[in-house]
């Protein structure tokens, strides 16, 4: 087949060897993420659709990574959607989608299965702060994480995410569960309307009050433009005119 060029992407995480694109670490204050995570703090990102928030989540696990005293791991629970108020089915998905991704970063081919058990002897109830903690055990590792598309979650399921990471909480300093964890969606949590199964209706802080501060990453800017068409003009060497940005 014919070898294709790197071209401008609006679909999907950025892959450096096919896509145009800045340092996703550059996208916001670095040196913030860093200290609310040295202060163990639980916090979330919020940005529109394809402005670089899981490119830029996924530079950030990277990046920690590179410290062997940390494991940080990133999950998206989008999967988890169709669940909507069966908690159950909702929560064994999202335990299983953290045993995958921990399988891929840290090549441990019993983790996923291991999970699995956690959730089948507690339930869905309490299964994802199970094995959060099991994790937070397992490897020693002062553990990060992210999770992107919180709120393609619905109703109970969305609720028991929420209280179970709360739940863990007060664990972190022993150890035993995260030390921060990163919540990624299009909406901060405070503006969540949550409709329960029962037709409750409930807002998202009340279920995670323990968030610290809440950041936004917002569309390019026109710095951040130039900057990325500058990379097509080193790979190409075609020049835009100023009027062009």
């Amino acid at each position: 087949m014919k070898k294709v060029g790197k071209f401008f992407n609006t679909a999907g995480p950025m892959v450096e060897r096919l896509h145009y694109q800045i340092s996703p670490l550059t996208r916001w204050d670095l040196e913030e993420i860093e200290m609310l995570i040295m202060q163990e703090k639980y916090f979330l990102l919020h940005a529109p659709r394809q402005s670089g928030k899981t490119s830029t989540m996924l530079a950030l696990q990277d990046y920690i990574n590179e410290d062997e005293d940390y494991l940080a791991i990133y999950v998206n629970v989008e999967p988890a959607q169709v669940a909507r108020h069966d908690v159950e089915s909702g929560i064994k998905t999202i335990v299983s989608e953290i045993g995958s991704e921990i399988e891929l970063t840290l090549n441990d081919k019993d983790i996923k299965n291991e999970l699995l058990n956690v959730y089948t002897k507690v339930g869905g109830q309490t299964a994802l702060k199970s094995s959060l903690t099991y994790i937070s055990q397992k490897y020693n590792k002062k553990f990060i994480l992210f999770i992107d598309e919180i709120d393609s979650l619905i109703g109970d399921t969305l609720v028991s995410v929420l209280r179970q990471l709360r739940a863990g909480y007060k664990s972190r300093e022993n150890g035993n569960f995260p030390i921060s964890v990163i919540l990624c969606g299009l909406v901060d949590i405070k503006d969540y309307e949550i409709h329960k199964s029962d037709g409750e209706i409930i807002t998202g802080g009340s279920c995670f009050n323990i968030k610290s501060e809440s950041l936004t990453l917002g569309n390019f800017s026109r710095k951040e433009i130039e900057t990325l068409y500058l990379e097509h003009t080193k790979e190409t060497g075609q020049i835009f005119e100023d009027g062009v940005f």
